[in-house]
């Protein structure tokens, strides 16, 4: 990817570490909020914060139900595709 976004990837600075006898480098963990429930931890960072970034320990759960509306959408859109072409 170009390196035009010096500002962004400044922000983002990760600290790796290399432990003894590992040879892939551990990043630093990321900021992490408890949430006392999922419907709080959406509210609170956002469908896409929890699902995507994990600001919460629920961001499996989001990434799950992220799942399943991808694949919701994308099965309807492959069905009228198929109702198209057969008529």
């Amino acid at each position: 990817m170009a390196s035009g976004g010096d500002k962004a990837d400044a922000s983002k600075k990760v600290v790796t570490t290399i432990r003894k006898g590992e040879r892939i480098p551990r990043r630093s963990l990321p900021q992490f909020e408890e949430a006392s429930s999922f419907s709080n931890a959406i509210r609170r960072d956002g469908f896409l914060g929890t699902a995507m970034d994990d600001k919460n320990q629920f961001g499996p759960v989001g990434m799950m139900i992220m799942l399943l509306i991808v694949a919701t959408i994308t099965g309807f859109i492959i069905k009228m595709i198929d109702i198209i072409i057969s008529s």
